[in-house]
């Protein structure tokens, strides 16, 4: 079952969390993930409004997870941790 991967972050440091977007779409990439959204507009309809919000798509829970624990990922997290408050999930689609 396909999984949508679904981050919502406040950037409070733009030249590391640049670092960490150079190297998270390659990384996201070679774990079969694809894009659906990436910061575009949006309406808060309810809790904590986040001004970047990103959507990919993953073809199972399971690779959504591997890919965030890769070596790949995790580097280009190293660089998002303190640049970043985010909030990240992977919900499986029915």
């Amino acid at each position: 079952m396909a999984a949508l991967w679904i981050a919502h972050v406040t950037v409070t440091d733009p030249d590391s969390y640049g670092k960490y977007a150079e190297l998270a779409g390659p990384a996201i990439a070679k774990h079969g993930g694809k894009f659906l959204a990436r910061g575009g507009r949006f309406v808060q309809l309810e809790g904590k409004e986040r001004p970047r919000n990103v959507v990919a798509q993953f073809e199972s829970l399971e690779a959504a997870e591997a890919c965030y624990h890769s070596p790949e990922y995790q580097e280009a997290l190293s660089h998002a941790r303190d640049a970043s408050e985010r909030e990240l999930l992977v919900v499986e689609i029915e």
